[in-house]
């Protein structure tokens, strides 16, 4: 399966800006601490826990997007405040418009209640419709969607969306584009994203460089509004959590995030990625760089404040991360709850497994609706091993919203 973001490193012969590979720090933007550290958690000043969790963070190391805290934020979006986002309707000579432009703007505008909780905030989405249908001049079946589109075809497609705007439309305005068709364009099957190329011309309208696109496909109705949520996560930085390759397209993080399964059952960004986009911030993260051993309160990643994650750094690039997961909020659905333990390898690249949660319950039936992966998550008395890397986590005790947690490496 190719992925959605579509790379202009890979897909594109031009050679991109060395930059990209040297990227800037996420955790260098000023934050805003979601809430309190509990006191039963015993952390150390804000001073000493910065440092210590920073120990923790993780370089990419792919160049593109990934799981790594060095992310580039020429070649990818600054994820905190507000994203002003501009949706365009599209339609095509095979293809003419048809059905209400508020409908189509209906189907996708809940992303942005979604993104402003998965955040604590941090991050909203200000969707303004364009409300006229643009008429793009090639027939549908012609952009390349049947999941081999080139960057250069989802470039033009991009280019000629902007371009029957109008030079009324004053992109300089806008952070992102939504680029939506007409439902009964069938050939516009998927919804890459566009990231542009900073080493190439691009996209320029009225002086404004065109740098992020989500472009819908007849996705969107299978997937609803989080898909909206998954693409724009893309221009983040963040990568896919689903297998391009292997017979099961989920086998490494079933539906616990929506950078894999999209429809999960469970599918808020997990709490090492949300420590990655800075919704929360170092005070949140309990760090064990080296061997030793910590216990560790976790409060739940649906509710903001507290302790997020627990990381035990095992390599370079690598790290078991655990955290508490519950089923309210966006959550509500989960097929297990309690300490949802996953490892993270930010050379590993989008659709190969950067992140793949580890089972703690293996031979549990899974219902219907779940997947045995979405049964992963631990509870009191059980503990996780990897005579490895000298990693044990044992949960101790469980609250409504929280999960006490012994780490260590030896």
């Amino acid at each position: 399966m190719n992925p959605h973001t579509l790379n202009p490193r890979t897909l594109n012969p031009r050679t991109l800006n060395p930059r990209l590979l040297a990227g800037a720090t996420a955790l260098a933007l000023p934050l805003l601490l979601a809430g309190p550290v509990p006191a039963s958690v015993a952390e150390p000043s804000s001073a000493s826990a910065s440092a210590s969790a920073s120990a923790c963070a993780l370089p990419g190391r792919t160049g593109w997007t990934d799981e790594g805290h060095t992310t580039d934020t020429t070649q990818f979006q600054q994820p905190l405040g507000t994203k002003h986002v501009l949706m365009l309707f599209v339609d095509f000579p095979d293809a003419p418009g048809t059905g209400d432009l508020a409908d189509y703007y209906d189907q996708l505008a809940p992303a942005a209640d979604w993104m402003r909780q998965d955040s604590y905030g941090r991050t909203r989405l200000d969707i303004t419709p364009l409300d006229r249908w643009l008429h793009l001049p090639q027939d549908s079946g012609s952009y390349g969607f049947q999941r081999g589109i080139s960057f250069e075809q989802h470039e033009a497609y991009v280019r000629q969306a902007v371009e029957a705007a109008g030079p009324d439309v004053d992109f300089s305005r806008y952070d992102l584009l939504y680029i939506v068709p007409t439902r009964n364009a069938s050939a516009i099957s998927f919804s890459p994203t566009y990231l542009y190329d900073p080493a190439a011309t691009g996209i320029v309208a009225g002086g404004t460089r065109i740098k992020w696109a989500v472009t819908f496909g007849q996705d969107m109705y299978r997937w609803g509004p989080k898909v909206a949520d998954h693409e724009t996560s893309h221009t983040f930085g963040l990568p896919d959590l689903y297998a391009f390759d292997g017979p099961d397209t989920h086998r490494h993080v079933g539906g616990w995030d929506v950078m894999g399964l999209i429809s999960g059952p469970a599918p808020q960004h997990l709490g090492w990625e949300r420590w990655k986009l800075g919704w929360i911030d170092d005070r949140q993260v309990a760090c064990l760089p080296t061997t030793g051993s910590r216990t560790v309160r976790l409060d739940a990643i649906e509710r903001p404040g507290g302790t997020k994650i627990a990381v035990i750094r095992t390599g370079e690039t690598t790290a078991y991360v655990a955290e508490s997961r519950r089923a309210v909020g966006g959550d509500a659905s989960a097929c297990s709850t309690g300490v949802l333990i996953y490892r993270v390898d930010t050379s590993v690249q989008t659709g190969y497994g950067p992140v793949r949660v580890v089972n703690g319950n293996p031979t549990a039936t899974a219902p219907e609706g779940c997947r045995p992966l979405d049964l992963a998550a631990y509870r009191p008395g059980q503990s996780f091993t990897d005579p490895d890397t000298g990693v044990r986590i044992d949960i101790r005790q469980r609250g409504p919203l929280t999960d006490t947690i012994t780490v260590s490496r030896r």
